[in-house]
């Protein structure tokens, strides 16, 4: 028996894992124990798809899991730049190529003091399961600094975001790798950069995704992950039926994701009625409106303002100093912020409080004894490697207009996002009817349907290419 949270112990993880896994489990652990949430995103996986290798042998004569829990190659680079102030500065960054088999390394680039390698080895684990689910021809990366752009100047930020793709131009290209935005890094930080490489490497490639509409972005690039989130989420509803038309929903983050997560929410007429950042979030019963969130936008993208400020521009909106918003009763719930912010009880608390539905928008937001308690409570859950793929399946979008040099209109752009979120949803459905027990009459268990999906491409692709 291999129990696999080490904050508790967690009932439906808590399985019997085949003699392959355990032992993989336990390499993992001996080589990168101090990498918690690495840890956490190999043990989830790992955790689901024994039934696809007990059916599958040839993916441990072939040693697939040793090979898919290491990275091929892993980047660490000083990034040297000068403040404002003339004082040298020095960060740390990184670039984790963690597997290409099906096609050039895919995954953002973060900007965020907490930045370091077992966090970036998570993401880029987790990036090669949902690159591998959009269909699209992308592997899977990760990379960033432990640099913080809040409270810098733009000529400070230009400045670091120089420094760093002086070093990061030697390691990526438009069929090697291609980095994109994450927390930290929006659409100044990804102008910076590519104007960088550019001088440095006397070509105009998509070399990066998140660009400018001007210079080669993709039209919705920004509204990608939300939008792709919600519709995930709709075609969750409408395996029972339902739609979100009446249903009040929670949304952490005050950010792109959360942002266009509730844009596409009042579109469908739900009612979403909470955003947060790092010191609180705000409740709002009437609803985060349309002007509401415009009047949010400009906050958080213009003026980088703090949540808390809601509540004094609109009546009603109470803020919450320091917590999270997993309290408020609500239908359905959007984490949108960051990795592992709703744990075992506040994911408790949002079932006992009648949430129906959960879709992730942030990457691994919810820790695995959270996890437990939804798969337990049998409500439609949409981990993040399927629900919030939407971002990179348009990333992989924007690579393909760069690369035919044309530009798709809004519509083309937003019918084939919703084509791949389907096409996400049926996938991870029929693999987890076809190998997950608990997967019965209107339940799926979304966990094990999608990291078999996207294990079984990689897995194959690794098989076909020999010992690389």
């Amino acid at each position: 028996m291999l129990r696999i949270c080490s904050s508790g112990v967690t009932r439906w993880f808590s399985i019997i894992m085949s003699d392959y896994t355990s032992r993989i489990m336990d390499q993992v652990r001996a080589k990168n124990g101090h990498e918690t949430e690495f840890l956490q995103a190999v043990q989830e996986v790992l955790a689901t798809i024994s039934p696809v290798l007990a059916a599958q042998p040839k993916y441990e004569a072939n040693a697939i899991l040793e090979r898919i829990v290491e990275p091929e190659r892993v980047i660490t680079f000083r990034v040297p730049w000068m403040d404002d102030k003339g004082n040298y500065q020095v960060n740390r960054g990184y670039r984790v190529e963690f597997n290409s088999a099906i096609g050039p390394y895919k995954g953002g680039l973060r900007f965020h003091p907490s930045v370091n390698l077992g966090i970036l080895k998570f993401l880029g684990f987790e990036q090669v399961f949902k690159n591998s689910l959009t269909t699209l021809a992308m592997g899977g990366g990760k990379g960033g600094a432990d640099f913080d752009p809040k409270g810098k100047s733009d000529n400070e930020v230009m400045r670091f975001c120089q420094s760093f793709m002086s070093e990061l131009q030697r390691h990526i290209g438009p069929d090697t790798d291609v980095p994109a935005g994450d927390i930290g890094v929006g659409g100044r930080e990804i102008g910076y950069m590519f104007g960088q490489y550019k001088r440095l490497r006397n070509e105009f490639t998509g070399v990066l995704t998140g660009k400018a509409r001007n210079w080669g972005g993709s039209l919705i690039r920004p509204e990608a992950t939300g939008y792709g989130t919600v519709y995930f989420a709709q075609n969750m509803l409408a395996t029972k039926g339902e739609d979100f038309v009446g249903k009040v929903c929670t949304v952490s983050g005050s950010g792109n994701v959360a942002q266009y997560t509730v844009e596409k929410l009042n579109e469908l007429g739900a009612k979403p009625v909470t955003l947060s950042d790092s010191a609180g979030f705000i409740h709002d019963p009437a609803g985060i409106d349309a002007e509401k969130l415009a009047w949010v936008m400009d906050l958080k993208n213009v003026r980088r303002g703090r949540i808390s400020e809601y509540a004094k521009q609109f009546p009603g909106a109470t803020f919450y100093a320091g917590q999270r918003p997993w309290g408020i009763t609500c239908d359905c719930a959007f984490p949108s912020a960051t990795q592992n912010e709703i744990n075992g009880a506040e994911a408790t608390t949002l079932i006992k409080n009648g949430c129906g539905l959960v879709a992730e928008g942030a990457n691994m937001p919810t820790d695995l004894e959270g996890i437990d308690v939804y798969l337990e409570s049998k409500i439609l859950y949409g981990p993040a490697k399927a629900a919030n793929a939407g971002g990179v399946a348009t990333s992989g979008l924007e690579m393909a207009q760069n690369s035919q040099r044309l530009n798709w209109t809004r519509e083309e752009v937003d019918a084939k996002l919703k084509s791949i979120m389907k096409n996400i949803h049926d996938n991870a459905q029929s693999h987890a009817r076809e190998y997950s027990a608990d997967s019965k009459g209107d339940y799926t268990n979304y966990v094990a349907g999608s990291n078999m999906a996207g294990f079984v491409k990689v897995a194959d692709s690794m098989i076909d290419q020999g010992l690389v």
